[in-house]
């Protein structure tokens, strides 16, 4: 004999499955105070960068040998390089999820004013038919 009872997964529509799946879902909301902050940090490595890189150009020009420049501009220069690249990248990034929140908000928006407005036609053309 087989077993003819139905699992209670085989049960739900689609529907129903689906809203399930969507209630399970959690993302976590950004948090604006965090997210300005390494902005902010954005805008300052790069000029903190370009500074230590101007020290230790200026310290190394200021040798005469080039044993002690060649340290002088290593470490400032790769340093500052470093956190130049680093707060570019920060700022990058940061700037296009506002941007892309921002676009995805004004589609979310114009979607549901096209929505309300086939709805409105579809009434329309509902009361004309029925007159």
């Amino acid at each position: 004999m087989t077993d003819t009872t139905v699992s209670p997964a085989a049960q739900q529509s689609a529907a129903d499955r689906l809203e399930l799946g969507v209630e399970e879902i959690h993302v976590p909301e950004p948090s604006a105070d965090a997210e300005s902050l390494l902005l902010k940090i954005g805008l300052a490595l790069p000029i903190l960068g370009v500074v230590l890189i101007l020290i230790a150009y200026w310290n190394a020009s200021g040798s005469k040998y080039v044993a002690d420049q060649v340290p002088m501009l290593i470490s400032g220069g790769i340093l500052g390089l470093g956190l130049a690249i680093i707060g570019v990248g920060l700022f990058i990034r940061f700037s296009m999820a506002r941007l892309l929140r921002f676009w995805l908000a004004r589609m979310v928006l114009e979607q549901q004013t096209q929505t309300d407005r086939v709805v409105e036609a579809l009434a329309r053309i509902e009361d004309a038919l029925q007159k």
